[in-house]
């Protein structure tokens, strides 16, 4: 018999239009499914999730994150993008051994879950062998989260085996995690990798992901390269894009392309300021990531957050610089809410499934503790929802299963997951042996 469970006497925020904002509401699920969202739904013979003094929401959705750095968590803190490549994808990247490979993606997978992100891409340009891409795919699997995994080169020419293995692992991928390419594009290495690229990731029928618009490389004009080569397409997940030109913006906009943006990133490595307002105008509603936990934390609570102070910090410099003030903002607490949330499910080409609190979508739900000091009382609903943090993440729900309860994850030993995680870390940064 299918599994009902009745979410009940939230606060709910749906991010579906036609059933909008309940400040007390009901979420019935059948199985992994939401089957209602409404007042007073009857509970006869479903198990109850009391949701008193909650925020229930949609899962949020993370467009663009290196699963596999968890375990290196803050060296790169102080890095600008040069330290960064020289550091953590020449140096220590070549160090990955299939078993780091499943440490990181394990943990930091679940630090996604606990965080309320229910849905990743996990942009893994890791993938040193085919053991490398087993065993990433397999720490997305044993975390729980709903995934989809980005293979990913490491850099420098494709091995022999890459694009046989591309086919292999999307083949194999099935249940809760997906599959896309994680390209380095045209910035990170010559045209005709990213050309051979978007060839595979075409024929196999899947998104492909790629770097774009990232500090002085942006000067390669590689939107522009690629729409003279007839590639752009709504295929395409451009990740960054802070110094690509508008005309290249809008040339996205109408190829029907997709953005992942990571301000938090950016403005700490040198991509470029982050271009938020910029494609928007160009009529690219992005999504967010939090892109590298090795160099930030891993909340996309604080994404919002740092999303909405970038650019409206540029359009008050902006308006300062003509000595004007601005009459109103233009991006909302309600903008970013939904950046991540149905704009990354867009992104993700997931928007039929999650995204939104609708009936007939998967049922992954996060609720917010409104009792903490940090949100009570909750007075303006998707800027609590902005405000929050993952204290705050109280229950998490991924296809109707719940992961997380009462501010803890469940299912799985912590402890060891943290070992392997500090065993991978000291091998990682052990001094290298003349």
């Amino acid at each position: 018999m299918t599994q009902r469970t009745l979410i009940q006497g939230g606060t709910v925020y749906s991010v579906d239009p036609g059933i909008g904002e309940l400040p007390r509401g009901d979420v019935l699920i059948e199985g992994d499914t939401i089957v209602a969202v409404g007042e007073g739904i009857p509970a006869a013979g479903a198990r109850v999730i009391d949701a008193t003094d909650r925020i229930v929401l949609p899962g949020l959705v993370d467009t663009h994150r290196h699963l596999w750095q968890a375990a290196l968590r803050q060296i790169a803190a102080d890095w600008t993008l040069g330290e960064y490549i020289d550091r953590m994808l020449l140096t220590l990247g070549p160090r990955f051994g299939p078993e780091d490979v499943y440490a990181a993606e394990l943990l930091g997978a679940l630090e996604a879950v606990d965080a309320g992100i229910t849905t990743v891409l996990d942009w893994a340009h890791i993938m040193r062998s085919p053991e490398h891409a087993d065993e990433a795919v397999r720490g997305l699997v044993d975390s729980g989260v709903r995934a989809v995994f980005g293979y990913g080169n490491p850099g420098g020419p494709p091995a022999g085996w890459y694009a046989r293995d591309v086919a292999r692992v999307a083949e194999s991928c099935s249940g809760l995690v997906g599959f896309a390419l994680a390209s380095m594009g045209p910035e990170f290495g010559p045209i005709e990798d990213t050309v051979a690229d978007l060839r595979l990731a075409r024929e196999l029928g899947i998104r492909t992901s790629m770097h774009v618009g990232v500090g002085l490389l942006g000067r390669q004009r590689s939107i522009t390269e690629l729409h003279r080569r007839d590639l752009l397409g709504p295929d395409l997940i451009y990740v960054h894009c802070n110094t690509c030109t508008d005309a290249e913006l809008r040339l996205i906009a109408e190829t029907g392309g997709h953005a992942s943006i990571s301000p938090r990133v950016e403005m700490q490595m040198g991509h470029g300021y982050p271009a938020t307002g910029r494609l928007c105008a160009a009529g690219v509603q992005p999504s967010l990531s939090v892109d590298v936990v090795s160099g930030v934390g891993g909340s996309l609570f604080a994404e919002m957050r740092g999303t909405l102070e970038a650019e409206r910090g540029w359009q008050h410099h902006v308006a300062l610089s003509r000595g004007e003030s601005l009459a109103a903002l233009t991006i909302t607490t309600r903008d970013v809410v939904r950046m991540a949330t149905i704009e990354g499910a867009r992104t993700l080409g997931l928007q039929a499934r999650i995204g939104s609190l609708t009936p007939g979508k998967q049922a992954d739900i996060v609720l917010l503790d409104t009792n903490r000091p940090n949100l009570a009382p909750v007075n303006h609903l998707p800027a609590a929802i902005t405000l929050a943090d993952n204290e705050n993440v109280d229950t998490v729900l991924i296809a109707g299963r719940v992961v997380k309860r009462d501010g803890r994850l469940v299912r799985h030993d912590l402890a060891a997951v943290r070992e392997l995680a500090r065993a991978s870390r000291d091998r990682l940064l052990a001094p290298a042996v003349a």
